[in-house]
């Protein structure tokens, strides 16, 4: 059977009506996000033992993070406000995330690093797009500091550049909702030009 890449709903009553929504996959924010949460889970794997309430709670911030910018883009066919909820629940779980991070490097009396220190600013630049590209930074070869350090630190840098990008997608959400509003004002636009069609 061949594959259908099209949305079902590519109606002209429905372009006028819905939204452009989902799509979420191409979002900067959501990319960072769910390589967030993919970090995490190795992190958490590797060091803080399952029985442990933090290996949990990092894990379902992580999780809440991309999942909630997700299903935010898929409802803003129909609800802009939606949508910027549970934008905004994922900015919030990922900076739990980030914090959390900085207090796994607290427990362990490891240094957090701070703006202006060349490792920070390295790990900073770094973007990396894959668990593995991450990996292979915290164990490359000559460096002086732990690599529990490191890998605490990469994953607290991580979670700050995605609690950003998340800033921005929420402003861009309110900038679209006031040039182009909701879907009730959608509805009423719709109808009110289907009742002028009828007339002329």
């Amino acid at each position: 059977m061949k594959s259908i890449n099209k949305s079902a709903l590519n109606s002209n009553s429905a372009s006028k009506v819905y939204a452009k929504h989902g799509g979420y996959k191409k979002l900067k924010a959501y990319q960072v996000a769910e390589l967030c949460y993919d970090y995490t889970c190795r992190f958490c794997d590797r060091y803080i033992p399952r029985k442990d309430r933090h290996y949990d709670q990092m894990v379902q911030a992580a999780r809440s993070g991309f999942q909630n910018i997700a299903e935010g883009s898929e409802d803003s066919a129909t609800s802009k406000k939606l949508e910027m909820n549970l934008t905004n629940v994922a900015k919030s779980s990922i900076g739990e995330l980030e914090r959390d991070y900085k207090k796994f490097l607290t427990r362990h009396n490891l240094k957090i690093w701070q703006k202006g220190e060349n490792i920070f600013e390295e790990a900073r630049a770094l973007h990396p797009q894959t668990v593995e590209e991450a990996a292979r930074w915290i164990n490359k070869p000559g460096h002086v500091q732990p690599i529990k350090e490191r890998a605490g630190n990469l994953g607290a840098i991580l979670a700050n550049q995605a609690h950003w990008l998340i800033e921005r997608l929420l402003e861009r959400q309110a900038n679209d909702f006031e040039k182009n509003g909701g879907f009730s004002e959608r509805l009423y636009k719709t109808r009110k030009e289907f009742k002028r069609k009828r007339t002329d």
